[in-house]
């Protein structure tokens, strides 16, 4: 029982307290590349939070017979194998979405996050804390992408999973969609918001300045 409040921080932590994508700025390249619309991010942030959570099982489970000299090599390998399996399930029943997503499926095996949470918790804790650590992240990351894909589709094409959310001028509505919000720059422009009002909300994630000026002095009259 003393181990239920250890296992519900270590779940919620990552949603914003200590999101992976807005405080450790991880996992960004998907967050730019997959989010033109919800769907697509949805099937992102599953298949990392699924692949993140399995792998961080694994590697928990045995990781006190992998060498050190190639713990990485080992990491990588099973992230890898677990991503070719998601990768076929998405090509075999969710082909549009497959294609949608081109090569950022396979890169999740590369991802930042994947790799830091393995090598840093799974890799020291006991199998059901280390998954339940990846989960919390993959959730973390998940809301991320959610919101961002959800503005990017909403305003560029006035749409949710496709469905019309903004009625459209070209069928006799008012909105006139951004096709702005539909290229990188823009997903760029929203993590950064994203950014800014949570630390505004939550000061304490703003980082210590690198470098503080010397205070100025003033002329000896």
């Amino acid at each position: 029982m003393a181990r239920r409040p250890d296992l519900l921080d270590t779940l919620s932590a990552p949603l914003l307290r200590q999101n992976p994508v807005t405080l450790q700025i991880l996992g960004i390249c998907s967050a730019l590349a997959v989010t033109t619309s919800l769907a697509t991010a949805l099937t992102m942030a599953v298949s990392l939070t699924v692949v993140l959570t399995l792998a961080a099982g694994v590697i928990s489970a045995i990781r006190a017979h992998i060498p050190e000299t190639i713990r990485l090599i080992v990491q990588i390998v099973i992230i890898a194998s677990l991503v070719i399996v998601i990768d076929q399930v998405l090509q075999a029943w969710f082909a549009e979405i497959s294609r949608a997503l081109s090569v950022f499926v396979g890169l999740i095996t590369t991802n930042c996050l994947v790799l830091g949470r393995t090598e840093a918790y799974a890799r020291f804790h006991a199998p059901l804390p280390a998954m339940v650590d990846a989960f919390g992240n993959g959730l973390g990351y998940s809301l991320v992408l959610i919101v961002i894909g959800a503005l990017r589709e909403l305003f560029g094409k006035g749409e949710l999973m496709g469905i019309e959310v903004l009625p459209l001028a070209s069928s006799g509505g008012w909105y006139t969609p951004l096709s702005l919000m539909l290229l990188a720059p823009s997903a760029f422009f929203l993590l950064g918001g994203l950014v800014w009002a949570i630390r505004s909300w939550r000061p304490e994630q703003v980082e210590a300045p690198e470098f503080v000026p010397p205070a100025r002095t003033e002329p000896a009259e």
